[in-house]
This record gives C-alpha cells, sequence and structure tokens, in this order.
C-alpha cells in the first residue's frame, strides 16, 4: 500500500513535472519571440546602414568643405592675376600673354571645381533624404519591437506565475515519494524525453503507447518499481 502510495506521488510529480517542461518549452517558442528576433536584426540592420550614411555624409561634407576652400584660393588668385593684368604695369607683352593663359586656366577650373561641388552637393541631398527615411523607418521599428517586447514580458509573467504555483506542488509532492523510486525518476526522465512515470491503463503504457500482454502485466506487476517491458518507464496501474 505504501508503495501504491508513492507511485501515486510519483505519477503526480510527472504530471506537475510534464506541465512545467511544457510552459518553459512555450516559454521559448513564443511567436512573439520569433517576430522580436527578426525585427531586433532589422534594427540592427537600420543601426549599421544609417552609421554607413552617416559616415559617408561626413566625407562628403569634408570634400566639399575641400572643394570650397581650393575654389575660393583660385578665385581669388584670378582677382589678383586679373588686376594685374589690368594694370599693366611692367610687363611685356609676353607676359601679359602667360597671364592671359594663367587666368583662363584658373576660371576652367573654378568651373570644373564648381561642378565638382555641386555634384558633392547632390549627393550630400541623397544621404540626407536617405538619412530621414531610414531615421524613420528606425523609430517605427523601435516601437515595433518596444511592442512585442511588451507582448513577450506579459506572456512571460502569466507562465511564470503558473511554474511557480506548480514548482511549489512539486516541493510539496516529492517529500512523499520514496527516495530511492524519485533517484530512479530523475534517472528515466532525461534520457525518456522527460517522461520516466506513466498510468498502465487498460493495459497500455502511458509512456510509449503499446499494449501490454496479459502475462506482460503480471510481470510488471511483480516488478518493484513496475516498469514497462518496452520502454522501461515506471509504471503506475490505473
Amino acid at each position: 500500500m505504501e508503495e501504491m502510495r508513492s507511485l501515486e506521488d510519483l505519477l503526480e510529480l510527472q504530471t506537475l513535472d510534464s506541465g512545467i517542461d511544457r510552459l518553459l518549452d512555450r516559454r521559448s517558442h513564443l511567436p512573439a519571440l520569433a517576430k522580436f528576433r527578426a525585427v531586433h536584426r532589422r534594427l540592427e540592420k537600420l543601426d549599421a546602414d544609417i552609421a554607413a550614411a552617416q559616415a559617408t555624409k561626413r566625407e562628403l561634407d569634408l570634400a566639399e568643405g575641400k572643394a570650397e576652400g581650393e575654389m575660393k584660393l583660385d578665385e581669388e588668385k584670378v582677382r589678383r592675376e586679373e588686376q594685374r593684368l589690368f594694370a599693366g604695369v611692367g610687363l611685356t607683352a609676353k607676359d601679359l600673354g602667360h597671364l592671359r593663359d594663367e587666368v583662363t586656366m584658373l576660371r576652367e577650373r573654378i568651373s570644373h571645381r564648381e561642378d565638382e561641388a555641386l555634384a558633392l552637393i547632390e549627393q550630400q541631398q541623397a544621404i540626407v533624404a536617405s538619412l530621414e527615411s531610414l531615421g524613420a523607418e528606425r523609430d517605427m521599428v523601435r516601437a515595433d519591437k518596444a511592442a512585442l517586447e511588451a507582448e513577450i514580458a506579459s506572456e512571460w509573467k502569466v507562465m511564470d506565475e503558473e511554474i511557480a504555483r506548480l514548482e511549489a506542488r512539486k516541493r510539496e509532492t516529492v517529500p512523499a515519494i520514496d527516495p530511492d523510486l524519485l533517484a530512479l525518476y530523475e534517472e528515466i526522465r532525461p534520457i525518456k524525453e522527460g517522461v520516466a512515470a506513466a498510468a498502465l491503463t487498460d493495459g497500455t503504457c502511458g509512456g510509449c503507447h503499446l499494449k501490454l500482454s496479459a502475462a506482460e502485466q503480471i510481470a510488471v506487476n511483480r516488478s518493484h518499481p513496475p516498469r514497462c517491458l518496452h520502454c522501461r518507464r515506471i509504471l503506475v496501474t490505473r
């Protein structure tokens, strides 16, 4: 009778452990978790894209600043050379020809640099527009991530409360089980997908779901503890 009570308590422990296992599995496989991971990856990609765009913008800003600086130097040089050209003081015809060529070359270079500066400005504008678009998308993704975090936290809270309730019942049940039987149960559980004890109902093992013959049932009931001849789980006859 005492062994039977211990077996019944063991079956109750199995029910509790199975319930905890199911909750833990659900906890780690919430649909919201898969969505959260996808959103997190998207957010990381957006952060990287924004960082790259910001780096490109900095490079363009520097390039534009350099182009404008060089253009100003050329413009100042043109003004000086034109002043000399217009004054013509102490200059030979050959000198004047060289000055005119120099001014022409400088004006062509200024025109070329203006085109470069304009191209840089257009690239800057495109980068700024891209940054604004990426930033807006990142804000939306962050909002989605926050909503998913709240959803996950809410579902986890309910599950954790149920796990805590089952753990409390488990702590009440374990002391009533024979230590040797409990040790065997803990040994079997990891190798039998978490199910070490099962009910034997109408000759069918609740663990492997195989039907035991009458002779096999007699052999099981005579063994201590009773174990399924097929899956070797501990059996509790119902």
